[in-house]
C-alpha cells in the first residue's frame, strides 16, 4: 500500500519498488529511485507529464552532525542497464526479527548508518510492540548523537525519517521523529528525493487502506 501511494505521489523520473526477503539477510523494504537523466528545474509538472502537488515538509525535530561509521560492504547488485538508476531513499518496515537479538539489532543499525553515509534518505517505521528495543535510539548511540525526544525510556513504537545534507562543508543529519501510540493516528513523514525536494508519506492512509483491503477491523 505504501508503494501504491508513492506511485501517486512521486514525480518523474522517480519510481518506487517493494522488496521482501524472508531469512537472516536483509534488504530495503521500499526503495525510491531516480533515472539518471538531466534534472528538471521544475519537478511539479513537465510538458505532457502529470502534475504533482507541491509538498512543504515541516522543520526537522532535530538537526545534528553525526559520526557515521565506515562500513565494509560486500554485495552484488544487478540493475537493468536500460534504466540507469540510483537509490535515493529507503523505507524500512521493522519486523520482530530485527529486534529480537543483539546481532540483528546491530545489523539493522549498521544498514541504516551505511545508507545515511551514502546520502540516502531513510525512513523507519516500527510498530513492533512485543519488543521494547528502540532501533532509532540505538542508531543515535552508534553515531554519537542525542535526541532529547527519546527520553529516558525510548518507546518501542515510532516512525522517523533521517536524511543527511551539507552545511558549510559539514555533513549534517536532519531527523523527523514521531513516537507512536496504539489507537492514535500514524504521522506523515517527509521522503527526501533531493536535498531541496521531498514528497510526503501518509502512513495513516496507507494503514487504513491496508486494513480495508485485508478486511481488518
Amino acid at each position: 500500500m505504501i508503494v501504491r501511494e508513492l506511485i501517486e505521489t512521486l514525480p518523474e523520473p522517480y519510481f518506487a519498488v517493494p522488496g521482501v526477503h524472508l531469512g537472516t539477510l536483509y534488504e530495503i523494504d521500499v526503495g525510491n529511485y531516480r533515472d539518471l537523466e538531466p534534472e528538471s528545474a521544475d519537478l511539479d509538472a513537465g510538458e505532457g507529464g502529470v502534475a504533482v502537488a507541491t509538498y512543504a515538509p515541516p522543520k526537522p525535530t532535530l538537526t545534528l552532525e553525526p559520526a557515521l561509521p565506515d562500513q565494509d560492504t560486500y554485495e552484488v547488485r544487478i540493475y537493468d542497464s536500460r534504466r540507469n538508476r540510483r537509490l535515493v531513499a529507503a523505507i524500512e518496515i521493522v519486523s520482530p526479527s530485527n529486534k529480537d537479538r543483539p546481532d540483528s539489532r546491530t545489523a539493522f543499525v549498521s544498514k541504516v548508518a551505511t545508507l545515511l553515509k551514502n546520502d540516502i534518505c531513510v525512513s523507519i517505521v516500527d510498530v513492533v510492540s512485543t519488543s521494547h528495543f528502540n532501533l532509532y535510539a540505538e542508531l543515535m548511540t552508534s553515531i554519537h548523537g542525542v535526541d532529547p525526544a527519546l527520553g529516558d525510556e525510548p518507546p518501542s513504537m515510532y516512525a522517523v525519517t533521517l536524511r543527511t545534507r551539507y552545511q558549510k562543508q559539514l555533513k549534517m543529519m536532519d531527523n523527523w521523529y514521531h513516537p507512536l501510540e496504539i489507537g492514535k493516528p500514524l504521522p506523515t513523514l517527509p521522503i527526501w528525493l533531493r536535498e531541496n525536494f521531498a514528497v510526503s508519506l501518509e502512513l495513516e492512509s496507507s494503514y487504513v487502506e491496508t486494513c480495508r483491503t485485508l478486511r481488518i477491523r
